[in-house]
């Protein structure tokens, strides 16, 4: 059971931040192991275990990032990241295709939510076809975004939108090749507790609908075909 993480957790990762090197890593794996992985294993398993029974159809997964950079991607930095994530979604190949629910700590802050890291453009194009078919859904899902203050929308947009949207409220949607729906904090107290699993407990509940949207959206018909 998550009891929360640690100052051992947090020095850890400020650490191995300016100390990304082998050596260090290897001196500190016991606390690396035990006050970071282990701490966020705990709280995946238990947020999985949330959302599994909210929507026990899904078929869900709960997977805890490696510490290990992938050597073929390093870019000048260290083999180490100083960071780490859990994340909850429907088992794929191309995980990054398909919208998912995740939790990150970072030396600074967490943050967590539900979306897209890197969507199939035809995932886009059939969202854009699913709201022309049908634009009051996402508009009540859009305004329900609106009145609360949790989660913000995050966009990486098209320099120029793909069509038009039926309303201003829906342009966003319609500009957007990527996106997320997250919270952003600081290390708050929350975090060294357990109060931080009924704080992600009612965001993903908040989240479901969204999620519900937006993971069939593969079964739609391809808009180009039409």
């Amino acid at each position: 059971m998550f009891t929360g993480f640690t100052d051992e957790t947090v020095d850890f990762m400020w650490g191995i931040r300016f100390n990304n090197e082998r050596t260090w890593f290897e001196a500190h794996k016991d606390i690396y192991l035990t006050k970071f992985y282990q701490p966020m294993k705990e709280l995946g398993d238990e947020i999985y275990d949330f959302l599994q029974e909210e929507r026990p159809d899904y078929g869900l997964i709960r997977k805890v990032t490696r510490i290990y950079r992938d050597a073929r991607r390093l870019h000048g930095r260290g083999p180490y990241k100083d960071h780490l994530w859990f994340s909850v979604e429907q088992p794929s190949e191309q995980w990054t295709a398909h919208p998912t629910f995740w939790f990150e700590l970072a030396p600074e802050g967490w943050t967590y939510g539900m979306g897209y890291y890197l969507p199939k453009p035809l995932t886009m194009a059939k969202l854009r076809a699913r709201i022309d078919r049908d634009p009051k859904t996402m508009e009540t899902l859009t305004r329900r975004l609106a009145r609360q203050k949790e989660f913000q929308l995050e966009t990486e947009d098209y320099k120029r939108p793909r069509s038009a949207a039926p309303s201003k409220l829906l342009e966003p949607w319609y500009r957007t090749k990527s996106f997320s729906i997250c919270h952003e904090d600081k290390l708050t107290d929350e975090v060294f507790s357990r109060d931080i699993v009924d704080r992600l407990k009612e965001g993903y509940r908040f989240l479901l609908p969204y999620y519900d949207y937006f993971v069939t959206l593969d079964g739609d018909p391809d808009p180009r075909e039409q």
